[in-house]
């Protein structure tokens, strides 16, 4: 068998796997590079002959899910390579770039071609067992910052790999996280190779907290302010699902665009909880003399609103903030910023958009948890799968960080951060 890291071992994002047998190969995530700010992400493989080079032999590539630094290198691919990915996450990628389709910046780069392309995915759920050649992957669910994200085993020449993809220990639905690990992965065989994300390696000391300690937050935040303005993103079901819950316990109403509203009742459809269930969302309609703005005005209101994909224009023009803040009382008026804080500093991940929404506002403050596994989470990862022979980390600036985790000298000393032969498995970094 044999391992290739294409990218991830020293970078967030972008991350490339490949796994090969001597007849069969594989690909977990092709992503693309993250952008650094407003600007475009540079990536030398965002090409068809990079990418016609790298699936060369390729039977299937197989998506963690559906944020671009995992899957937007799939616009690339040749016609005859399938490519599997959660069947929610295939609707929300669908619906995404279905609406981008609309848009004068995107309208010359998402082509029907494009669209045809993303609607060929084949989609698989939790635990179906997908062969391809003679590699079997099988999908397990995971809790991040995407709904419908997976980790992935891969049974190939007696092998057994872990993928784990983006996950977490501190969303809503992470407490099936190791129950997973213990009674439906680790049973049937012990595991190999663990493969795992290390982005908050470079956080050691950072403690993200409950998705649930954020929604009480927000909470206490809409009993202070009576109109809250919610920047996040929106597609974190998650997250989006803290806000609906604190704003119904709060007894605001919910608003958002009609794309965001799409988006919502895609979760909704998929719902096994009540928590996940956006049952009282409201399109917001932009006019003071409309009979909404009178209710709305007189209860409140949480308001989600974006920036990166559809850019502060877009909220300018069909949600014009600035009119809004006008006509609300300044001291009961509050923006929540819900993302990492590294896109508001001054740097090259700044984002103009989230600075120029974040500048409106007098009032506003951050509550944010992130979508990644904690240095406690990813111990307890490693020491629950006790991987046979290596530990790969990616998704990573910092993958050597590994070795400063808790871990036993035993685990230590299986961490591979460069190219290796070990117990007949080639691991090329």
């Amino acid at each position: 068998m044999k391992i290739t890291i294409h990218r991830g071992i020293n970078q967030i994002g972008g991350c490339i796997t490949e796994i090969a047998t001597s007849s069969t190969k594989i690909i977990i995530d092709l992503g693309q590079n993250l952008p650094k700010g407003n600007q475009p992400a540079e990536d030398d493989k965002a090409n068809h002959k990079a990418i016609a080079e790298l699936t060369d032999n390729v039977s299937a590539i197989f998506y963690t899910h559906y944020h671009g630094d995992h899957v937007d290198l799939f616009k690339f691919v040749p016609n005859g390579v399938k490519q599997y990915i959660g069947e929610t996450a295939k609707k929300v990628m669908s619906l995404k770039y279905k609406r981008l389709a609309k848009s004068q910046r995107f309208k010359n780069e998402i082509t029907p071609e494009l669209l045809q392309k993303l609607d060929s995915f084949a989609t698989f759920k939790a635990e179906d067992k997908i062969t391809v050649g003679d590699i079997t992957v099988t999908p397990y669910f995971v809790s991040h910052s995407a709904c419908d994200a997976y980790m992935f085993v891969i049974d190939a020449d007696g092998k057994r790999i872990l993928h784990t993809g983006d996950f977490r220990g501190h969303g809503y639905l992470s407490k099936g996280l190791l129950p997973t690990i213990q009674k439906l992965i680790l049973p049937k065989k012990s595991i190999d190779v663990l493969i795992t994300e290390g982005t908050m390696l470079s956080r050691l000391n950072e403690h993200p907290i409950h998705e649930r300690d954020l929604q009480k937050e927000a909470i206490e935040l809409m009993n202070r302010y009576k109109y809250v303005f919610v920047l996040c993103s929106s597609t974190d079901m998650e997250r989006l699902a803290s806000f609906h819950a604190a704003s119904k316990t709060a007894k605001r109403s919910f608003l958002c665009d009609e794309y965001q509203k799409n988006v919502l009742e895609i979760f909704t459809s998929i719902a096994k909880s009540s928590l996940f269930k956006f049952d009282n969302v409201n399109f917001y309609k932009h006019d003071r003399q409309h009979k909404q703005f009178s209710l709305i005005e007189k209860i409140g209101f949480c308001m989600l609103i974006r920036g990166k994909t559809t850019h502060a224009s877009y909220i300018k023009k069909n949600i014009p903030i600035q009119d809004l803040l006008q006509w609300l009382p300044t001291e009961q008026t509050l923006l929540i910023y819900s993302y990492w804080d590294g896109y508001l500093s001054e740097g090259e991940n700044q984002i103009a958009d989230f600075m120029e929404i974040w500048n409106m506002f007098p009032n506003k403050l951050q509550l944010h948890t992130s979508g990644h596994a904690s240095a406690e989470c990813l111990v307890e990862v490693c020491q629950t799968v006790n991987p046979a022979t290596a530990i790969i980390p990616i998704h990573s600036q910092h993958s050597d960080a590994y070795k400063k985790l808790p871990l036993a000298d035993e685990l230590k000393e299986k961490i591979i951060t460069q190219s290796t032969t070990k117990q007949n498995i080639e691991i090329i970094i």
